[in-house]
């Protein structure tokens, strides 16, 4: 028996899940059902950590965060006809929106498991009353509607793409947070401090300046 520290990642987020006297069988890359701040969702087990029981950590695992079961045919069926079905309502969505004349830019929609609730990711320069918005699609969709407002980051994030080094952008591959990225950081580095070039797709500076900054530090 052991404690267990579970990685798993839920969309674009990793969370660290604590389990206390499992005796894991719990595999890289297994899909699993958890209990996240959003609802029910899949998750897929991206790295477990096992611990002896008598070793002090200081880890605690959040309540509303945990693994419910390992994810069964019928549970990754449904995950797929989330997608699909979020994606077929995206345009009318989108219509809604316009005839509420409300200037945001959607970028992603994804169901929770149980689909008692849907999530819209959106880009927008200020704050917005979306009281009328979420009501109507509420009645529309039959389903609770929370709008979530990110930055340009964040949906490179989502949305993804190739890197000038020719790998899978770092935000959409591994990265669960962004650090600060400073122009002191390129100095220190003797960089030419050419913005346009050290700018992602995000235009903002790039993340990996932070991973020398590190090394040298």
């Amino acid at each position: 028996m052991y404690n267990v520290i579970v990685k798993v990642k839920v969309r674009n987020k990793i969370y660290n899940i604590y389990l206390q006297n499992v005796a894991s069988d719990l595999n890289l890359n297994d899909r699993v059902v958890v209990q996240t701040e959003h609802g029910i969702e899949l998750g897929l087990v991206y790295r477990y950590i096992f611990i002896k029981k008598n070793k002090n950590i200081s880890y605690q695992n959040k309540v509303l965060t945990q693994i419910l079961r390992k994810a069964t045919k019928h549970d990754e069926e449904v995950y797929i006809n989330n997608q699909e079905k979020a994606i077929k309502i995206r345009s009318m969505v989108k219509l809604v929106i316009e005839k509420h004349n409300l200037y945001v830019k959607l970028i992603y929609m994804y169901y929770v498991l149980d689909c008692s609730k849907l999530f819209l990711y959106y880009v927008s320069n200020k704050r917005i009353d979306f009281r009328s918005l979420v009501k109507r699609l509420g009645v529309i969709l039959k389903t609770k509607i929370q709008m979530v407002q990110i930055g340009v980051r964040d949906e490179t994030k989502i949305i993804g793409g190739i890197g000038i080094c020719g790998q899978i952008l770092c935000c959409k591959r591994f990265l669960s947070k962004f650090n600060s990225v400073t122009i002191n950081m390129i100095k220190d580095q003797h960089m030419f401090l050419n913005i346009n070039k050290l700018s992602g797709f995000c235009n903002r500076l790039k993340c990996c300046i932070s991973y020398e900054q590190c090394k040298k530090i």
